[in-house]
């Protein structure tokens, strides 16, 4: 790449099927001025998602996704809004593969993948399997996206302590508060231009 400045990434698209906590912490950072970026769309495939709520009282334009297996929906709503990035935020459905190929997606795993990566490993499944394992360590992994679950080139990973007594919730909530801090330190490097898509 030599000295070719690399895209400054700033226009967002958040799409998020739960709480929206991740959300938040994106929104915080914004609304604080920690991040130079704007979330152009918040877009879930669950009308009751709390994420929605939280974009709204944000003043975030938002939209709920009326056929998720729809190719061209996803893609037309991303389009529109003039996205640069797409960040997964808790969103459990797979991407389909022409929105893959028309915008870059970043997706936070709640776990240092390759470990316990995969379909049906997300949220308190892995941290139940972690705790299982007896695993000394665990963390956050924030990658691209591809078209196979969890198999994205890694961008970034954070690594956090398992105590011998801790249960899958204690190791859900150290994990969740990492994985934030990493995902808008994450976003902070694409709004300058240090990452490449």
């Amino acid at each position: 790449m030599g000295d070719v400045m690399k895209k400054r990434i700033k226009r967002l698209a958040v799409l998020a099927s739960g709480n929206g906590t991740t959300l938040q912490a994106i929104i915080d950072s914004i609304q604080s001025n920690e991040l130079d970026a704007e979330i152009k769309i918040v877009i879930s495939n669950n009308s009751d998602a709390y994420a929605l709520t939280r974009a709204n009282e944000a003043g975030i334009k938002t939209y709920i996704l009326n056929d998720y297996n729809d190719q061209d929906e996803l893609y037309s709503v991303l389009k529109e809004a003039k996205v640069q990035l797409v960040v997964l935020a808790g969103y459990l459905k797979l991407i389909p593969v022409k929105v893959i190929d028309s915008f870059p997606i970043i997706n936070t795993h709640p776990a240092l993948l390759p470990k316990y990566g995969g379909k049906g490993m997300y949220g308190m499944n892995v941290h139940k399997a972690v705790v299982l394992n007896h695993e000394k360590e665990t963390g956050a992994t924030l990658h691209f996206v591809n078209s196979e679950y969890d198999k994205g080139k890694i961008i970034s990973q954070i690594k956090v302590k398992v105590s011998k007594n801790d249960t899958p919730l204690d190791v859900s909530r150290k994990v969740q508060a990492a994985e934030k801090v990493q995902l808008v330190n994450v976003l902070k490097d694409f709004s300058k231009g240090l990452i490449e898509v």
